[in-house]
């Protein structure tokens, strides 16, 4: 039985620049409800999995809620301990969570005498990823994630002396960027588009009048350059997830994150990031298929986060919060008035992928925008810098260089 819904789309692959949109006069009274309240109406699986991809979304979430120490490969840099701590509002999966910073905890209770507190974390504020836009010689790009933390001072880590980089310098010289937890709600339905969908869509879209554009985020070997059109440099199609849509699957983004956000090595990024021999505690890689274990337990960690990733329901849209449903409605209309000549709305049918990808039951998504790249920034993220400005994703948390004329359907704005 095929199941019809308008998905309200992960924000890291939906964003586009919108340069020109006429807007009521009244519009310009409108308030941001903020979060809607109630059930979250997100994290579930989706619809009509069967037994063994429900005990394998579930050994995902597992995973993904585990909190990992030095013995499993933490660090030696890092971001946090666990891939919910980040991924949790508005439940897991989703984005920096409210309330306590999780990594404002995680330095209060385990790092204050061996870690110093960068200032952009604070107690109530987001979780943030921190990059720097040039290298030490201020003139060539850099772009990386540099960890927040060390395992320095924690349990299990005895003899190793790490510093953190001098965030505060990078502070004054304005070479800071930062990003929060994107959402993943609905993403294995993203990995199932067909390449030459997103093509078509592209191609019928260009030259509307709104100015609303995009490219695709192809990547090439090495880089994701945003001047010309990145194709993966190992198969040449297109790739979907990250900050600027480097990784072609979730499995990738899922082994770049556990490696970049955690520290912890894996099958597929197989080198520490930090390779201070006083400061290795488990063989490398540090994940790995585990071919002595039985059942769902053979799999790797990233395995099990991917597979959680594929089978997360998008969120449900809401009918009446926040705002009211008459503002919701109305919302609704302009998105239609305004970005529907222009906008994705054939209805995507991937397949459910793994090994019961020979079923035969289909999701339907039907996206509301554009998979493209929009503009934000340099390929290192600042809107100062000369070349091509795109992302793919959400603007930056926190950046004095976020884009004030972003239009997004899904997710927060970030």
């Amino acid at each position: 039985m095929t199941r019809s819904f308008t998905m309200a789309m992960p924000s890291f692959i939906i964003s586009v620049l919108i340069s020109i949109v006429p807007v009521p006069s009244q519009a310009q009274s409108a308030r941001d409800p903020g979060p809607r309240a109630g059930a979250p109406a997100a994290g579930a699986p989706l619809d009509g999995l069967t037994g063994p991809q429900t005990n394998l979304f579930n050994a995902g979430i597992d995973e993904f809620k585990n909190i990992d120490k030095v013995s499993d490969g933490l660090g030696p840099r890092m971001n946090l301990d666990s891939c919910a701590g980040c991924h949790a509002q508005p439940a897991v999966g989703g984005t920096s969570p409210p309330g306590l910073n999780p990594q404002f905890d995680f330095f209060e209770k385990n790092l204050q005498k061996s870690n110093r507190l960068p200032r952009f974390i604070t107690r109530g504020g987001p979780v943030r990823e921190a990059r720097f836009k040039l290298n030490a010689d201020g003139k060539t790009p850099d772009g990386g994630v540099h960890s927040i933390f060390t395992i320095t001072g924690l349990a299990g880590a005895d003899g190793c002396i790490l510093r953190q980089p001098n965030f505060a310098r990078e502070l004054r010289r304005g070479n800071m960027i930062f990003r929060i937890p994107t959402p993943v709600f609905g993403a294995g339905l993203i990995e199932q588009i067909p390449d030459q969908v997103i093509l078509d869509n592209q191609a019928k879209k260009s030259g509307n009048p709104y100015g609303i554009r995009g490219r695709v985020n192809i990547i090439n070997a090495g880089h994701a350059q945003t001047g010309r059109q990145n194709r993966n440099g190992n198969d040449g199609t297109i790739s979907r997830f990250g900050w600027k849509a480097q990784n072609k699957s979730l499995l990738v983004f899922a082994g770049e994150a556990y490696n970049v956000e955690m520290g912890i090595s894996n099958e597929l990024f197989q080198t520490e990031r930090e390779e201070n021999p006083k400061c290795q505690f488990k063989p490398t890689p540090n994940d790995t298929t585990n071919p002595d274990n039985s059942g769902l337990n053979v799999l790797s960690d990233i395995e099990k986060f991917a597979s959680f990733m594929r089978f997360l329901a998008p969120p449900a849209p809401s009918q009446d919060t926040p705002g009211g449903a008459a503002s919701i409605a109305h919302g609704k209309e302009l998105l239609a008035m305004l970005a529907a000549p222009y906008a994705t709305r054939q209805p995507f049918r991937p397949a459910l992928l793994l090994s019961q990808r020979s079923a035969e039951r289909r999701q339907i998504c039907t996206p509301t925008l554009r998979f493209t790249t929009w503009g934000m920034g340099s390929p290192t993220g600042s809107v100062k810098a000369r070349p091509r400005r795109e992302s793919f994703g959400p603007p930056p948390s926190g950046d004095s260089d976020s884009a004030s004329s972003s239009f997004m359907t899904a997710g927060p704005r970030i």
